[in-house]
Formats: C-alpha cells, sequence, structure tokens
C-alpha cells in the first residue's frame, strides 16, 4: 500500500462505526441523563458504500500495487541506480487530465503534485525546473538558461519564450579565443570553457518568472517547496550525477565551493546513492521565492555570480584562470523574450518549434519539410515492439539526408536573429514548401550525398560556423485545462564551467559562439560573439497539432524535446516522425533508436539500443550494411538522448494523454489515474 493511500480511512471501519452508533440510538443507549429513552425506533439499515477508489495521482503504479516517488519503499524509481545505456521494457502510461514527462523521478513529482493541486503548465515547469537544478546539476539548473514553448489550450495560441545567455556587455568578437583583443593568449585553463570567458548570462530563471506572470495559476512562491525540502533534508546521489562528477573531477576540483558540495573529505568523488545535502541552494530558492527574479539578478545572488566568473585563479596547486568579464549592471538588464514561434505544417498536422537563436525549430521544420515530399509510411520500422522496433535501410537514409540539407542551411545563415538577420527576414525563405521541394530532389536513393551544400538566398555571403554543442535536459507537461508546455534547458556542458556559487553552478554556454568572427574564407560568421548576444542553439522543444479541413491549426496532439546538444534536431526529428508516419505510440516513438546525421558522412546509429548489432564490426546488422552500401559513414556509439513526450490519444472512446521517458535517462512519466 502506498503511502498516500495508506492514510485514507478504512471505508469498512467507517460504514461499521456508522451502524453501530445508528443501533445504539435504536437499543435505548440512554440521552445523558440518566433516563431510558421512552421510544424505541427500530434499526436504520445503513447505505451501502462502495470502497473509495484509492488515489494514485503523481504515484507510479505496479503490479504490486503503487508507489510514492521519493518514498524510499519497494519500487520508488527514485531509487539510486546505476546509469544505464538503455533501460528494456518501458511502455507508454496514459492519464486523465495532466501529465509530466521529465528526466527525474523527484523532479516529476515536483511538477505532478503541483498539478494535482491545480496549478497550470508553467507552475509544474517552474517545481520542476528548481528541482532538476538540484538533482541533476550537470545538465541544467538556475545558473543556465531555457527555451520554452506554451500552449494556451482556451486561445488556442503558441508563445515562444527565450531564456538564452547572453554575452556581456564588455565581449568582443574575440572574448573566447584571446585575454583581449590585443593581449592574444588563450583564455585558461584549457581554452574558454573552464575559464570565466565561457559563462553568460544566466537566463532560466528570468524566463520562467516572465512565464508564471503570463500563464501562472498558483503564487510563485509556493513553487519552490519541493526543491527546498530536498536541498535541506538530502537526496540520494543518482547515477548520472554520480557518473558526472567523477566525469568532471578535474575541473571542479578547481571551485573551493564545488569540492566541499561534490567531493568527499579524502578528495573522492561523492558516490552513487550518497545522500547530501545543499542549504546554499535551499537558501538561493527561499531568496528567489520571495523576491522574484530580481532576487536572482540583483543584490546578495547576483554579486555571488559576479564574483565567481572574475576569479583569477582556483585549484590545489592554484592555477590561474581568465576571469570573464561579466558586471553586475549585465545581470540588472538581462531580459527573457518573448518571441513567436516557428510553426509549419507537415502532411496532415501542424509542428511548433523554437525560434531563433535557437536553430531547433528551423531546422526540424526544414528536416520535415523536405521528408513531406517521401512517403515515409512505407519504410517505417520492421518488427515493431515495444522498444520501437528495426528502422528500416531506406527511413534511415531518407531522414539522414534531409537532416543533412537541413543542417547545411542552419550551419550557415541561423544566430541570433537580433543581431543577425535570417534569409528574407524570417523563417519563411528557408521553410518555402517549393524551396524545401527542390532541396529534396538533391535525395537518391542510391546513394547518400555525405556532406550538403547550403541553400543560396541572393543574401550577403556568410560564413559556416560548425559548433560542438553537449549536455541539456528537457520536459513536457499538460496541465488540467489542456495547456501544453515543452521547455529544455541547460547548463550546456556536463557541469557547466565548473564554477559553482550559492549552491548551483555555471554555465558554459558562450562555447556555443564561433570562437572566431570569421571562416577560413573571411567572411563573417553569423554565430560569432557580440556584446548582449545570445549564442546559437539546438534546442528543440516541438508541439504538434492536428490540421483543420480549412487548414488551420486544430487541437493539440503532441508535445515533445530532447536534451543532446548539436543531435538534439535529430532525435526530435526521429520521434516526430516516428509518431506521426509511423504510427509509433508515446514511448516506442521515444525508445526508437536514435539515428540521424549532422552535415557530415556520418550517420549515427545508437548503439546502446538492443535493435543495433554492434558485433563484428557492425557486419552481421542488415541495417549497418545496408547503409554502407549507400555509402554512409556509420557510427554506433552510444546516444544519449532524453526524449520526454505526450500524445494526446483515443482509448476505448476516452480522450486521454500517453507518455513516454527516454529509456536512457532516469526519467519517468506522471500524473493523474496512471495506468500501464
Amino acid at each position: 500500500m502506498s503511502l498516500a493511500t495508506s492514510r485514507r480511512p478504512d471505508w469498512r471501519l467507517s460504514t461499521t462505526l456508522t451502524a453501530c452508533l445508528l443501533l445504539l440510538s435504536a437499543c435505548g443507549g440512554g440521552n445523558g441523563d440518566g433516563v431510558d429513552n421512552a421510544v424505541v425506533t427500530p434499526p436504520v439499515t445503513p447505505p451501502v458504500t462502495e470502497p473509495a477508489v484509492p488515489d494514485t495521482a503523481c504515484e507510479v503504479v505496479n503490479s504490486g500495487g503503487s508507489v510514492v516517488v521519493g518514498s524510499g519503499l519497494p519500487g520508488d524509481p527514485a531509487a539510486p541506480e546505476p546509469a544505464s545505456g538503455y533501460r528494456l521494457g518501458k511502455t507508454a502510461v496514459h492519464a486523465k487530465q495532466y501529465m509530466v514527462v521529465t528526466a527525474n523521478p523527484l523532479a516529476s513529482r515536483a511538477g505532478c503534485d503541483v498539478l494535482k493541486q491545480g496549478g497550470s503548465a508553467v507552475d509544474a515547469a517552474v517545481a520542476v525546473q528548481m528541482v532538476l537544478g538540484l538533482v541533476e546539476p550537470q545538465s541544467s539548473g538556475l545558473g543556465g538558461g531555457a527555451f520554452m514553448l506554451h500552449y494556451d489550450a482556451a486561445q488556442k495560441k503558441v508563445v515562444a519564450y527565450d531564456g538564452r545567455e547572453t554575452a556581456p556587455a564588455a565581449a568582443t568578437e574575440n572574448y573566447l579565443r584571446w585575454v583581449s583583443d590585443t593581449q592574444r593568449t588563450a583564455p585558461q585553463p584549457g581554452g574558454a570553457r573552464a575559464s570565466g570567458r565561457s559563462i553568460g548570462t544566466p537566463g532560466a530563471v528570468r524566463m520562467l518568472e516572465m512565464a508564471h506572470k503570463d500563464h501562472g495559476k498558483l503564487a510563485w512562491n509556493g513553487l519552490f517547496g519541493s526543491a527546498e525540502q530536498l536541498a535541506s533534508n538530502g537526496f540520494q546521489i543518482s547515477g548520472r550525477m554520480a557518473d558526472a562528477i567523477r566525469g568532471g573531477a578535474t575541473g571542479l576540483s578547481r571551485d573551493p565551493e564545488a569540492v566541499a558540495y561534490f567531493f568527499n573529505a579524502d578528495g573522492s568523488p561523492r558516490a552513487l546513492g550518497t545522500t547530501i545535502k545543499n542549504p546554499a541552494y535551499a537558501a538561493t530558492l527561499k531568496t528567489i521565492a520571495e523576491k522574484g527574479a530580481d532576487g536572482f539578478y540583483t543584490g546578495a545572488v547576483a554579486q555571488g555570480i559576479v564574483d565567481k566568473i572574475r576569479v583569477t585563479s582556483g585549484g590545489t596547486p592554484a592555477v590561474a584562470i581568465t576571469p570573464g568579464l561579466t558586471t553586475m549592471e549585465d545581470l540588472a538588464n538581462y531580459q527573457a523574450k518573448r518571441r513567436d514561434p516557428v510553426c509549419t505544417t507537415y502532411r496532415a498536422y501542424w509542428v511548433c518549434g523554437m525560434s531563433p537563436p535557437s536553430s531547433g525549430g528551423i531546422a526540424v521544420a526544414s528536416a520535415l519539410g523536405i521528408l513531406e515530399n517521401f512517403d515515409l509510411s512505407i519504410h517505417k520500422p520492421t518488427a515493431i515492439d515495444i522498444e520501437g522496433g528495426k528502422p528500416t535501410v531506406m527511413g534511415v537514409h531518407l531522414v539522414s539526408e534531409a537532416e543533412r540539407l537541413a543542417y547545411a542551411d542552419r550551419d550557415k545563415y541561423v544566430a541570433d536573429t537580433d543581431f543577425v538577420s535570417l534569409p528574407g527576414g524570417s523563417p519563411a525563405m528557408m521553410l518555402d514548401k517549393n524551396y524545401l521541394r527542390s532541396r529534396a530532389g538533391l535525395i537518391r536513393f542510391d546513394r547518400s550525398m555525405g556532406t550538403a551544400s547550403a541553400g543560396v538566398f541572393g543574401t550577403a555571403p556568410a560564413g559556416v560556423s560548425l559548433i560542438e554543442e553537449r549536455g541539456t535536459t528537457h520536459f513536457s507537461i499538460v496541465d488540467k485545462q489542456g495547456n501544453a508546455v515543452v521547455m529544455t534547458t541547460t547548463v550546456e556542458a556536463g557541469m557547466g564551467s565548473y564554477h559553482m556559487t550559492q549552491g548551483f553552478l555555471l554555465n558554459n554556454q558562450l562555447t556555443d559562439f564561433s570562437a572566431t568572427p570569421t571562416d577560413s574564407t573571411g567572411a563573417p560568421v553569423a554565430n560569432r560573439v557580440e556584446p548582449g548576444k545570445r549564442p546559437r542553439s539546438s534546442m528543440a522543444p516541438t508541439l504538434v497539432f492536428k490540421k483543420n479541413a480549412d487548414g488551420s491549426m486544430g487541437d493539440f496532439l503532441m508535445g515533445t524535446g530532447s536534451p543532446g546538444g548539436g543531435t538534439i534536431i535529430q532525435y526530435v526529428v526521429k520521434t516526430v516522425v516516428g509518431a506521426l508516419d509511423w504510427g509509433l505510440d508515446a514511448q516506442q516513438a521515444t525508445n526508437l533508436v536514435d539515428f540521424g546525421a549532422s552535415n557530415s558522412a556520418t550517420t549515427s546509429l545508437g548503439g546502446e539500443h538492443p535493435s543495433i548489432n554492434t558485433a563484428n564490426g557492425g557486419a552481421d546488422d542488415p541495417l549497418i550494411m545496408g547503409l554502407r552500401g549507400l555509402g554512409h559513414t556509420v557510427s554506433t556509439s552510444a546516444q544519449s538522448s532524453g526524449i520526454g513526450t505526450i500524445i494526446r490519444v483515443q482509448r476505448n472512446g476516452q480522450s486521454l494523454l500517453q507518455g513516454g521517458a527516454d529509456p536512457r535517462r532516469e526519467g519517468i512519466v506522471l500524473g493523474d489515474a496512471i495506468q500501464p
């Protein structure tokens, strides 16, 4: 029996007591004055009371009953386990009214508890992010940035929220490659990433406050309780967090606050299952809860951020660290932004994605617009099972070729549109149906193109920027009113810049800029560093809607997204294609082999998936060999997507939410009346 249901009164005991009280009265039990009642009434038959249905909302239901996440009872998905490349056997779950999917069980519970109280999707997003910053510090947090799409079900309107980090006002185009324009030595230690130069002004907190003012239902200061409690009372280190601490030990060792938090007294990294407390994080959350985002962007918290960015040495023995140039004014002047989403049609659907400075929405829409010219339904996976089945050679080939073309265009043209305009001044030219049809015509059925060339739009020549992006996390939420949030949030690389202050890590997001302002031809790179500019991203939170008969956007159908750096676009495309073209459910589409290509000859097939046979160099796998036969260079390196998908489905004549959490991470789906 779960903790929640064990607190319910036993219906049988309640009925028995009622009967006994009635019988007492009927048998002359007295009126309290010592005189027997003169009138004897016949016994009253109590009404038949049906057993109460256990309230399993926000609990995990399994063969043994239900269990509260974080309770420590058998079957608790929050019990720490070693990090795994792929967890077999995950199946879609269903809920009646509300649902949340995150990459960590404790974060899913925090969001679901808010939804259960009647909170909005944005309310839940605030609670989720605060917990993720604690239990998944390697991926996101207060010191990072985020992109959010919000769907307002009553107004049938999608708004994009931009909480991307910004370069400081003192940054120049050489900020990442030289100490200054006159002192032309590289930032230390080891380049920009672990120096103060990589740290952008964080945006997640200001963005969440903006979205909450627009769409929140519960009080802001009431959304931090789960995270504060976990930070104060402690939580157990998960497998992914333990791996990240161990993997980032060298970088973290330069920061005394990080050392005190992530390492034992003997200098060893804190291990899987260790209970860890973070009172500094709890104090920071309390400040934000009481003062709003201003409590983060001004005052003592902001000063602590600036001081850490400007630190000049660290470690034992001390090593020089090139300081960043961020000031208190940079934080005080940071602005989150509402933007128009990138929305296009795809077959019988509308697909909405994030606008620049993320390239994710344009690249996903571009790839889908190219694929729209092919009948993908005949190339669906074979032997479809709960893991998504075995992708076909032609299915992977067509999707990968479309992605090569999409990446070519995004590499050349997409950056922060507040600084660099898209061709034609909007996404329309890059996503024009005739243009994408011409791009589709470049795809051959018998041979991979290897590397694609960007399209020509008659604009000024632009330099091409290829950036290696890294970690992140994603969550998807639908509330009781049908409002939806898809939010991808990040500190960039695992453990960010390794700089820690007041219980949270600071990002290294500025390394998503091109380190050099021009390419090898001397052409200016769109994604170069400029003061106040936001670096280009691949984050691709995505919403899908049905298309009405008149072609307009109809009802909500699907929300999805993923972490994964530059490969996010590929993870989202395969999930959307899996659901819309191949009929996979939310969990199957999420489980499906991670495959795709950026603009290179290499095509990835996630070797962690049970459908991929990596033995004997892949020679025994017909998918690998078939792709090689078409000229693909196949990589079977394990992928680390973290897809979270919600789909609105009809089941037994009832409209339900169907959810899937990526088996490559630790996340779960929670909602009301969850059923297998």
